[in-house]
């Protein structure tokens, strides 16, 4: 078996574990709805800027803006980080 077969084969037993109450405990991360033109406007960028330093279409970002959509999974996880430490993410994507 190759290691990546075997740690897909360990997370999928670990939930199964825990959807039939044989593990009691698991790390859960849920993040709050964010207000995005609020984190937009705090960095002192436009819909562009903000769009291109993080890689997220222009499109999208005005749709989380008006409401129309919101962030989900890795987006949201980015945005809540992007919140908290901008410079830490700026500096990393530039890299």
């Amino acid at each position: 078996m190759t290691s990546t077969f075997s740690s897909i084969k360990q997370g999928l037993q670990e939930a199964v574990d825990f959807s039939s109450s044989k593990i009691k405990k698991a790390v859960v991360h849920e993040f709050s709805p964010i207000d995005v033109k609020e984190i937009r406007a705090k960095l002192g960028m436009s819909q562009s800027e903000f769009a291109s330093a993080f890689g997220i279409s222009v499109s999208t970002l005005r749709h989380w803006e008006r409401g129309d959509r919101t962030p989900q999974g890795p987006a949201l996880v980015l945005l809540n980080v992007v919140a908290k430490e901008p410079a830490v993410v700026l500096r990393a994507l530039a890299s």
